[in-house]
């Protein structure tokens, strides 16, 4: 049977730390918009207080997740335990997008390892915390991280990946705007 935390206390952030994915829920305001639900991985999630959590987020080709926050704020982070006890925890809350021009961004970027691409961190000020037995979960052996991005980003050139993230970063699929063309000139692109 499920319960609800006050906070993330240490057991829980323990247990964060050992899953390999977690998966990013947002919507838009409008009825007749789409759900959005993206999977995250690596090293990529962090505890910054007892209800704020924050995760790194790489370039990528949509934009929901903070056309949708910027819009509303509203999500949700589920975590699921694929190995070990079942498992399923939901932090649900109002998210925020930082940016890496915005102030504080760079200390946050320190909390993670380098990756090859960041457009940027959000934030989760946690509102509900909440978990269920996760008997439905598989169990299922981690085998490594991928490195495609990495070998993409590798032989892609600066214009290439801008120019990509103008085409892809503009709005949602909705048509919700998503970030300008000066804010994608500020994503972190790092071939080393």
């Amino acid at each position: 049977m499920g319960q609800s935390y006050d906070a993330i206390d240490d057991a829980l952030q323990q247990w964060l730390t050992e899953q390999r994915i977690f998966f990013v829920g947002t919507a838009p305001l409008s009825a007749a918009g789409h759900i959005n639900c993206s999977p995250k991985g690596g090293d990529t999630l962090r505890v910054l207080g007892p209800r704020e959590l924050a995760y790194l987020e790489g370039g990528g080709s949509g934009i929901e997740t903070v056309a949708h926050l910027r819009e509303n704020g509203r999500m949700v982070i589920m975590v699921c335990a694929f190995s070990g006890s079942p498992r399923i925890v939901r932090f649900h809350g109002k998210g925020s997008v930082v940016l890496p021009d915005d102030p504080g961004f760079g200390a946050l970027l320190a909390l993670f390892p380098p990756t090859v691409t960041v457009r940027s961190i959000i934030r989760l000020a946690v509102e509900r915390i909440a978990d269920s037995c996760g008997y439905g979960v598989p169990k299922m052996q981690f085998v490594e991280d991928r490195d495609d991005m990495k070998r993409y980003v590798v032989k892609a050139s600066d214009k290439a990946m801008r120019d990509y993230f103008v085409r892809t970063n503009r709005e949602s699929i909705d048509g919700l705007p998503g970030l300008a063309a000066a804010e994608l000139e500020h994503v972190l692109i790092r071939r080393d």
